[in-house]
């Protein structure tokens, strides 16, 4: 009984301060931090898409001209959208509703695209104080602009630690904790099963090394991602009718509006925002740097150019995938026939797909969450390559999978706390180089 309350409180004191570090605060420095990046970037990400999709998709018909160990192009955006993408495109929409209503959605539009420019100068200091390795692979991320540019090897060892700390919670544990549910919920599956497979399957592709990590990555997500938005699509389609009303309740309850007589609630705007700002950085990770740990190791030395790429990451994630998440939601009206993310989620679907719904939508969400899982281990290499040197890397993934099967099978409420916890000390370090070495992401992008 006396370990059962002190689990309990212990839960409790871990959701308390993950609750607390990713509080108003956190979230106003986010945005005022993008917002100054915006200001610095002449808000680049509003005007300057003709030129991002021309230097993105464009220079995808150049060859590389690096090879080694190093990604390509095409697998390193690839892999950072992995590490965005996941369930929260999904099920986190579908919470986002529950909790905020639909005036949340447009409040994590409002983060994505404060959070482009946030991405961008991420990536474009990643680069820029990157450094090489003897076999020519690149090793960089915010613990490089932390150390030589901040001149703080403290914050950039205090990144590293939080960084691996996500890496194993947030983008691993809970990954796999998502795909066993989902697994039994759909399919039967008993979660030892799951675990093992997942561990298996994870160890094949994630020891033989980056470029094996790249070419699953760079063929499995386009192909994922197709799939669900051709199914979020053909939702929407299907109650096209119902589009023009998805919009107005989106807009009205961003600010507030009652439907009838168009009174504004305080209560109503308030929770749009708090929960439309938090879902939007959470899908994105804008902020975290997490993006820049895989564009750092990538075969571009072009800083511009991989932080254009980041923005087209945040675009996809945020402003595309979770918009016809919503909009298959609002229109199917989903929301009036189930009560929670999961259920939702089925319902909206299940007017296309019928009974095949549910195990439809398990599988694509529970493929998302293991391509999360290489993409996060990605990120938490790079950490930990800074803190050890190359000859940690290989134990890192050994333990990288035994995490994933360990986190299939336990309760993850504490590990959902810590993983809140790491991901809200990520951000203050990388928010405090991105604000003081902004002038140099503004020089940057006029030459």
């Amino acid at each position: 009984m006396i370990n059962y309350r002190y689990t309990v409180r212990r839960k409790i004191m871990l959701e308390r301060v993950a609750s607390y570090i990713w509080g108003t605060g956190l979230l106003v420095l986010l945005l005022g931090t993008g917002l100054c990046l915006s200001f610095r970037l002449r808000f680049f990400q509003f005007w300057g898409w003709k030129t991002i999709l021309r230097r993105t998709f464009g220079s995808l018909r150049t060859k590389s001209g690096k090879g080694g160990t190093s990604l390509t192009q095409f697998q390193t955006f690839s892999t950072a959208l992995a590490a965005a993408m996941g369930t929260g495109n999904i099920l986190g929409v579908a919470a986002a509703l529950c909790l905020g209503g639909a005036g949340a959605i447009f409040w994590m539009w409002v983060s994505a695209l404060l959070g482009m420019a946030l991405t961008y100068s991420e990536n474009v200091l990643a680069l820029r104080y990157a450094r090489t390795l003897p076999d020519g692979t690149k090793t960089g991320g915010p613990m490089a602009y932390l150390r030589f540019g901040l001149h703080s090897p403290v914050l950039a060892v205090f990144y590293s630690l939080c960084c691996i700390g996500a890496s194993l919670g947030m983008g691993n544990m809970t990954q796999s904790s998502a795909i066993s549910t989902l697994a039994a919920e759909a399919f039967s599956l008993p979660p030892l099963w799951t675990g093992i497979g997942v561990t298996l399957l994870l160890g094949i592709i994630l020891l033989r090394g980056t470029r094996s990590t790249g070419k699953v990555i760079q063929w499995l997500m386009p192909v994922l991602s197709a799939v669900y938005l051709l199914a979020a699509l053909g939702v929407i389609f299907r109650n096209a009718a119902a589009l023009p009303a998805a919009f107005g309740q989106i807009f009205r309850e961003a600010f507030g509006l009652h439907a009838v007589g168009g009174g504004i609630s305080g209560a109503v705007l308030q929770r749009a925002v708090q929960t439309g700002l938090r879902h939007g950085v959470f899908s994105n990770e804008a902020g975290l740097g997490s993006s820049a740990l895989v564009h750092a190791g990538g075969s571009s030395e072009d800083a511009q150019l991989q932080g254009m790429w980041s923005m087209v990451e945040v675009a996809l994630d945020t402003l595309v995938c979770c918009t016809l998440t919503a909009l298959a939601v609002l229109t199917s009206g989903a929301m009036t026939q189930a009560d929670n993310a999961g259920s939702i989620i089925s319902a909206a679907f299940s007017g296309v797909f019928g009974q095949a719904a549910p195990e439809l939508m398990a599988g694509i969400t529970a493929l998302f969450a293991f391509c999360t899982l290489i993409g996060w281990c990605c990120c938490g290499e790079q950490a930990v390559r800074y803190l050890g040197g190359e000859a940690w890397r290989l134990p890192y993934r050994v333990l990288f999978c035994l995490a994933a099967g360990v986190g299939a099978v336990v309760s993850l409420r504490s590990v959902w706390a810590l993983s809140d916890i790491a991901n809200g000390l990520m951000a203050v370090p990388n928010l405090l180089g991105l604000l003081l070495l902004g002038k140099q992401i503004g020089t940057q992008r006029e030459k």
